[in-house]
């Protein structure tokens, strides 16, 4: 019983490991994003660090830009935004959810191999 309760505990342990490492990599990726799109908003559309912060924010939130009477390179800018935005929203919620998902894997023995061919159907073949 002992043996059960350490590998239980280890796949616990390393679920947790890998969900503090899924979520680091996705903090990483949304604040490069934001910050990305504050820079776009404050260099095509000179917009103070204020509302670029809101007009990114929103977009990778999911919600839509809030100034919508836009500069033709800020028109660019903000259309290729929007589907980096949506592509981000994606990749961060697959980070999120694998470890998960994952975890359910080893919770219901997904992992392993079956252990044999022996059941009621295997001699269906043979005859």
């Amino acid at each position: 019983m002992r043996k059960a309760q350490s590998a239980s505990e280890k796949h616990r342990r390393l679920f947790w490991r890998r969900m503090f490492t899924h979520s680091g990599i996705a903090l990483g990726i949304l604040g490069f994003s934001l910050s990305l799109g504050i820079w776009g908003y404050q260099h095509h559309e000179h917009l103070p660090w204020r509302d670029a912060f809101l007009n990114a924010a929103m977009l990778l939130g999911g919600m839509g830009p809030v100034k919508a009477d836009l500069s033709e390179p800020g028109r660019v800018f903000a259309g290729l935004y929007a589907l980096y935005a949506g592509l981000v929203v994606i990749a961060v919620a697959a980070l999120l959810l694998a470890p998960a998902v994952h975890h359910l894997m080893h919770h219901v023995h997904w992992d392993e191999p079956p252990e044999s061919k022996s059941g009621c159907f295997a001699t269906a073949g043979a005859a």
